[in-house]
């Protein structure tokens, strides 16, 4: 079989399939899996093109990391081509772990564990079944490769990752200000010490991708009618769970039920390869199918949940810097009972309250280094000449409260 595949990236053009092995994970179940899981979850009900999945910012990413490589190589950086195919690999399983909706249902259907732990689950699964191919890849993505810098192209405040997904989301979205100059950007890396630092011409590039950063988050990723959203689908599952521990039958896909049967831990997963591939059959379709059946379900909680997110009829949502009233949440939960003749118990299901933050740029963490004509190191916040890439140093915090529109409550101002 022909293993040297070009594919058409909406994004970039033609995307090369650099080498069989990575044919072969492409054409893997665990990652043909991604071809229907949303890459922005259900931001498609504020923005109806945002139905691109994981399966295209998964090669997005992959042809990123070729280029910068191949940047870094035309720098005089030694890079082998174990290594070379190995960082490739590393970034294009990088979010092989998620399950449906992204990052909407992360801590509901396995709590407490994130999907970078589950991408490491299935990344070890595939090196077992690939001989052992995948064991460089698997010390980069882990960082415990001496040479860190390979590491830090995959996770870092300066990765390929990020720099696909501000272009990508940006592009199918339409929010031109979440476009960054990834050319250039990429163009401008290299390595000092074995560490990724940005050359200073790079600085306005960066600053840029910054700003667009912080920008798509607000627009997009944290949008209030998004965030309303992700918390009634978070509400559904809860309530399905619930009704599941009360003996009650819920349709529903084989895979997804056995996850709103059980709690499992990172250790389960890892030790029980049942339920690891049982993750790998769950998708938004699961999900999408599930709320459909239940919007028929006697239980009239689920149901008529589930209908009201089928048929985009989304709680309102008030942002806030200030923190929620406790006066106002007591307000809204007996609105509710009184409205939809509810038990007490019963009310959360209809309303969520909490915090959304932005961290553009967290200055504790490792930094975006800027490599100086002079030959100086300086983080990115001091080399900028522009104040607000420090203010964006700081994480800006917002206090939510959803509830049903129309719902009659006292004046509490």
């Amino acid at each position: 079989m022909n293993k040297t595949k070009i594919i058409n990236d909406p994004v970039y053009g033609f995307v090369s399939i650099p080498s069989p092995l990575i044919f072969d994970l492409i054409a893997h179940p665990f990652f043909q899996r991604l071809r229907f899981i949303n890459q922005l979850g259900i931001s498609g009900l504020v923005y109806p093109g945002a139905v691109h999945t994981r399966f295209h910012h998964a090669l997005g990413a992959m042809h990123l990391m070729k280029r910068a490589l191949e940047s870094l190589r035309n720098k005089k950086i030694e890079i082998s081509d174990q290594e070379m195919e190995a960082a490739q690999v590393a970034i294009l399983l990088h979010d092989i772990g998620h399950g449906p909706l992204s990052h909407s249902l992360e801590e509901t259907l396995l709590p407490g564990i994130k999907h970078e732990s589950i991408s490491y689950l299935f990344m070890k699964s595939l090196n077992d079944q690939f001989g052992g191919k995948l064991d460089l890849a698997l010390r980069i993505f882990r960082n415990s490769y001496g040479r860190k810098f390979f590491h830090q192209l995959i996770s870092s405040q300066l990765d390929v990752d990020r720099l696909d997904y501000l272009n990508r989301d940006s592009f199918f979205t339409g929010v031109a200000e979440g476009t960054v100059s990834v050319d250039r950007i990429i163009e401008m890396l290299h390595v000092h010490r074995d560490q990724l630092v940005v050359e200073e011409k790079g600085i306005f590039s960066i600053e840029n991708f910054l700003h667009a950063r912080r920008l798509m988050y607000w627009q997009v990723y944290l949008h209030k009618t998004v965030v309303s959203a992700e918390r009634m689908i978070v509400n559904i599952v809860k309530r399905a769970q619930y009704l599941v521990a009360a003996g009650e039958q819920i349709p529903g896909s084989e895979a997804l039920l056995l996850f709103l049967t059980g709690k499992y831990s990172s250790l389960d997963l890892s030790q029980q390869p049942k339920l690891l591939h049982a993750f790998g059959r769950l998708d938004d379709n699961d999900l999408w199918g599930a709320l459909k059946l239940w919007s028929t379900h006697p239980d009239e909680i689920l149901s008529d949940l589930c209908q009201r997110v089928l048929h985009r009829h989304i709680f309102q949502i008030e942002l806030s810097l200030s923190p929620v009233k406790r006066a106002k949440i007591e307000a809204v939960k007996k609105s509710i009972q009184s409205k939809f003749k509810l038990l007490k118990k019963d009310t959360g299901y209809y309303f969520s309250h909490g915090s959304v933050t932005n961290e553009a740029y967290l200055s504790n963490a490792q930094p975006i280094n800027i490599l100086m004509k002079s030959g100086r190191i300086l983080d990115i916040a001091h080399a900028s000449d522009l104040p607000t890439i420090q203010a964006m140093s700081k994480i800006v915090k917002k206090n939510y409260l959803c509830w049903p529109k129309n719902l009659p409550l006292p004046n509490l101002d």
